[in-house]
């Protein structure tokens, strides 16, 4: 199942402390320059030529003096999660004046943040009015651990994103043929450097069909005339803006002078290379940012770059098969409102269940079905030999399908 709406397919592509004898010693043996940069469970100075090992203690203490510590995440990755709750119980040991913020809710549901961290929703109507299904979608088994340490230490968490029909008006349209009245009181966003213009580029032709997918990379004098380039742009500026502008307006100091630690949890690719919210927050000006990556074992070390981030922790690589989730077969937009089947693949389960090419979703186990996302995340949690009800609109009829998951062979 998969979901073609060109701005969102950019947008996703546009880019995790243990104390104690044991970790201490084993500081000591990897506090050296290294030849490979593949030491597992280990942080690393990322340079060109050679990464430098760091002791786990000095990279979260020199983290724990600044103002802001961003940690960079690939959503749908559990080592990742599991890597930012042990870097945060780590600052915490350092800076339990912290604020957590993620990238992961719009700043309408603010309150339910709140409402979670006085501890008075379960996690199910946590989920539920936080709408999770809806604004993020990932499984929320990744990011429960972050949301329930939270929770027991009462660190305030914060919603830091906008809408997406924000960053979609502005993708469409562009910044300034959004009017500001609809623009979430956000404030202009910083331009891009150079680099981050580039990597943008790279993303934006490598989703565009015909001519313009040229090399991967958009020419610097087509640059300037390519209005649905730069609209693109602006709305990564927008969500990057978002995000720095929901930590910085944190950052007050309390009736003896003291600012909590903004704590940042957002996908990698907002914060590589001091792009996206570091940037952001310089421009508003904060200089004291550190950024934290997680990476694999089994990365190359050519992609460890100067300046890719203050610091990054090398994973191990997993033994695991990552089980096939339920597809339907059929590709899905966001049309209108509603969700809109596009087109449906032959021999499909969706074939086999009966849709049809241009039927709009109603319901999907009685309930609305949000957006693309929602409906794709609800697909998955399927468990094979299962019935899923949905009703779809054809013209100006409804009707009600069933689709029958194979059982596990």
């Amino acid at each position: 199942m998969q979901s073609k709406p060109l701005l969102w397919t950019l947008m996703a592509s546009a880019v995790l402390m243990m104390t104690g004898l044991g970790v201490a010693t084993a500081d000591k043996r990897r506090a050296a320059v290294v030849e490979t940069c593949n030491v597992a469970s280990g942080w690393l100075e990322p340079a060109s030529a050679k990464s430098k090992s760091l002791a786990a203690n000095k990279v979260l203490a020199n983290a724990a003096e600044r103002e802001f510590v961003l940690l960079g995440e690939q959503h749908d990755d559990a080592d990742h999660h599991r890597w930012q709750l042990q870097t945060l119980a780590g600052l915490y040991a350092y800076r339990p004046d912290m604020v957590i913020g993620f990238e992961m809710f719009p700043r309408r549901l603010q309150p339910v943040l709140d409402r979670w961290i006085e501890g008075k929703l379960t996690v199910r109507e946590f989920l539920t009015q936080a709408e999770w299904d809806t604004v993020w979608s990932f499984p929320p088994e990744l990011y429960l651990p972050l949301f329930e340490f939270a929770r027991i230490n009462r660190i305030p968490m914060v919603a830091l994103n906008v809408e997406r029909s924000l960053t979609k008006a502005i993708g469409e349209k562009g910044w300034d043929n959004v009017p500001a009245a609809e623009r979430a009181g956000l404030s202009r966003p910083a331009p891009p450097l150079p680099a981050y213009r580039d990597i943008l580029s790279s993303i934006y032709r490598e989703h565009m069909p015909g001519p313009k997918r040229a090399a991967g990379k958009l020419a610097r004098t087509d640059k300037a005339t390519d209005k649905a380039f730069e609209a693109f742009v602006d709305a990564q500026l927008t969500w990057d803006r978002a995000m720095a502008e929901g930590l910085a307006n944190r950052a007050v100091a309390d009736k003896n002078g003291n600012k909590p630690l903004l704590v940042g949890i957002m996908g990698s690719g907002h914060l590589r290379y001091g792009h996206g919210v570091p940037h952001q927050l310089r421009a508003l000006g904060f200089n004291q940012i550190a950024t934290l990556l997680p990476r694999s074992e089994d990365m190359a070390c050519d992609d460890l770059e100067s300046g890719l981030a203050d610091a990054v922790f090398t994973l191990p690589v997993a033994a695991k098969i990552a089980p096939q989730p339920p597809r339907l077969g059929v590709a899905l937009e966001d049309a209108e409102g509603s969700v809109r089947v596009q087109s449906i693949t032959a021999g499909s389960l969706a074939e086999r269940s009966g849709f049809a090419v241009g039927d709009r979703l109603i319901e999907v186990a009685g309930s609305p079905p949000g957006n693309t996302w929602s409906v794709i995340s609800i697909i998955r949690r399927q468990p094979p030999g299962t019935w899923l009800p949905l009703r779809v609109q054809r013209g100006e009829t409804a009707l009600d399908l069933v689709v029958r998951f194979p059982a596990k062979t």
